[in-house]
């Protein structure tokens, strides 16, 4: 199923929060590209940049409704 698709199949609010994860691990995943797991330890700016997203990506996950969430198996809090 595609974004699109995706989008008109669920409640608005729940497609915005999906984006906002989505954005957000994206954004870190820029952030730790060509950095390895020392850079954590000397670079202040980096964690706490990852840090900020992985915030954005759990506060989002926890205002998904449960139907929402039970469409994607791998959802964060759905089993």
């Amino acid at each position: 199923m595609c974004w699109t698709q995706l989008k008109f199949n669920m409640r608005e609010h729940d497609a915005i929060r999906l984006r906002h994860m989505l954005d957000a691990a994206r954004e870190a995943m820029s952030f730790a590209r060509g950095r390895v797991r020392d850079d954590l330890e000397t670079d202040r700016q980096l964690l706490l940049s990852l840090v900020k997203e992985i915030e954005i990506i759990g506060e989002a996950a926890s205002q998904v409704t449960d139907p929402t969430g039970r469409n994607w198996p791998a959802f964060p809090g759905t089993a």
